[in-house]
This record gives structure tokens, sequence and C-alpha cells, in this order.
């Protein structure tokens, strides 16, 4: 009796405890569209490495990897805006495995790994290619986290892979914003 008024009791405190978790959510559609349109820079890059490690062990996944983590880039192709150097140096984890996106392109939806909660895929094959929407935050930052659950920071196949294909022509769209990063 008494183990059975335990379990019930432990039960309800579980209940009556629990916190809600929402999965990430946005205020607006994902538009491909007015994300290139939206983006300050456009730039395809290799994955280099650590400018800064992470502190904590790096898992598969990298969500236990400390965010202060950051990957240096090197800027293989300028798409559109201008990149004061050769290189970006973004926060981010660096792993062995390959995470492209499974939708069709052109993408309207982030890869795998955004889509485990965060919004934003964080990880980055080391050695491997993506094409970066780049936004440009105060004081002159430019990040990749700025469209939640938008393919901001996809890897690519090749130098012809269709979402850059993709990309490279909706930049020459009239309605293509041109923006220089100083």
């Amino acid at each position: 009796m008494n183990a059975r008024l335990a379990e019930v009791t432990a039960f309800v405190a579980v209940i009556v405890c629990a916190v809600d978790a929402y999965p990430c959510t946005t205020a607006r559609p994902v538009s491909n569209v007015d994300m290139v349109r939206e983006a300050d820079a456009i730039v395809r890059v290799s994955a280099g490495n650590y400018a800064v490690a992470p502190k904590a062990p790096i898992s598969s996944t990298g969500f236990d990897v400390e965010s202060d983590s950051r990957i240096r880039f090197k800027v293989l192709e300028v798409v559109r805006g201008k990149i004061p150097t050769d290189h970006l140096i973004l926060p981010g984890v660096l792993v062995d495995t390959d995470d492209f996106n499974d939708h069709a392109a052109p993408y309207n939806f982030v890869r795998s790994e955004g889509r485990k909660g965060s919004c934003f895929a964080s990880s980055y094959r080391s050695g491997g290619r993506f094409l970066l929407m780049l936004k440009k935050r105060s004081g002159g930052v430019l990040t990749v986290n700025w469209y939640p659950l938008a393919p901001v920071n996809e890897q690519l196949h090749s130098s012809d892979d269709p979402w850059l294909l993709w990309v490279r022509k909706q930049t020459k769209e009239p309605n293509s914003k041109s923006f220089y990063y100083q």
C-alpha cells in the first residue's frame, strides 16, 4: 500500500512540476525568396578549423558543446555583398558527418540538425562546403542565426549544387538587394 501511494505521489509531483517544452516556431512561414532578399551577404565557404575550440567534449550531435566555440571559414565565393577578408569566424561546432538538406532544392526548411529544437543548424562538417546567408547585427557582427528554421547555412554537394545555382539566380532578380559590408 505504501509503495503504491509513493508511486502515485511521485507521478502527481512530476505532472504538477513539469515544464512545458515547445519546439521552435516562427512568426512567419519560411520563404527562401525572402531569405535571399533579406540576407545582407551570401557566401560559399569551406569549414576550416576552430578559432576558439569548444570547452566541452564534442558529441555526434554537437548539443553538449558550449556555445562559445567559433569556426574559421574560408570564403570561396561571394555570391552577393562584400566581405572584408577571405575568412569568417562564426559560432558552431565541427563534426565528422554530413548534414545535407533532405528536401529538394530550392529549400524552404533548415537541414536536419536545425530541426532538433534550437531552430538553427550549428554543426559543420570539417572541410565541408556551405552556403551562408548572413545578416549584419549591431556592431557589424555577421551571423547566420537570424531566420529561424530557414536554410541559412546549408551544406553543399558541389560547386554546381542545385541550391547554390538557385540562390545565384535569385540574387540576379531585380528585387534582390545589394549590401556592402564595411
